[in-house]
């Protein structure tokens, strides 16, 4: 029996030390896991890195992705080798839907009003727009269960997501064709728990839901979203 590995995707405004608590209970009880950076430079372009990364580890991958990461392992889990997904705090797509579709159809979360832009360079190209996160705004809409002193070092290496990927459309929806979990972050000010219930539920999901947890509930309650990951990797073992 092959242990699939546990390919952790980070979402915007984090990066993949945000999965430092998880891993350290993954690999507590035997479960290889790679946790790669995410480029967040486009739906399309994201995906098919997650999938490159997934398609290079050797045996079944379960895919994890935590807020926008959701969107990039549902296109990537079409990967061969992906057995399972689970989504964290996650935007779970249609094929064809994109980011600020699904987000449309619930009130907004706090985190609209209170990003920051800047641009960056490309080539041949006008400047592109890209989005962190307000710093003062940081802890109460990304981390509000998190320690203070975390929170400060979080808002300050935040990793910035290109704009453009709020309206770019899903490709496909891995969970039509393999088995998907889902942790709901019932205190989330950064996607509306709203969001995360419904693409759980239109998956078909297993649905685990963390009363108080906040957007960075990797952060905060790592041991939690590790369990659910092991359980995934459990059923698809």
């Amino acid at each position: 029996m092959t242990t699939p590995t546990a390919v952790l995707v980070h979402g915007a405004f984090a990066d993949a030390g945000s999965w430092t608590g998880v891993i350290d209970h993954l690999q507590r009880h035997g479960v290889p896991v790679i946790a790669p950076p995410n480029p967040l430079r486009g739906l399309a372009a994201d995906a098919a890195y997650v999938a490159s990364v997934a398609a290079q580890v050797d045996g079944p991958v379960v895919l994890v992705g935590h807020s926008y990461g959701g969107a990039l392992i549902t296109v990537a889990g079409t990967t061969e080798n992906v057995v399972g997904l689970v989504y964290v705090a996650a935007y779970v797509l249609e094929e064809g839907e994109s980011l600020g579709e699904l987000q449309g159809r619930f009130p907004a979360s706090p985190l609209v009003s209170n990003l920051k832009q800047w641009t960056y360079p490309v080539p041949g190209a006008d400047p592109a727009v890209e989005v962190t996160i307000a710093e003062d705004a940081f802890p109460s809409v990304f981390a509000a269960d998190v320690p203070a002193g975390t929170t400060k070092l979080l808002a300050a290496a935040q990793r910035p997501l290109a704009a453009a990927a709020f309206e770019e459309k899903a490709s496909a929806a891995a969970w039509r064709t393999k088995p998907s979990w889902a942790l709901v972050a019932a205190a989330d000010q950064a996607i509306n728990p709203e969001v995360e219930r419904y693409g759980a539920k239109r998956a078909g999901a297993t649905i685990v839901e963390l009363e108080g947890a906040s957007h960075a509930v990797a952060v905060s309650r790592p041991e939690e979203v590790a369990d659910l990951i092991r359980e995934a990797v459990r059923a698809t073992s």
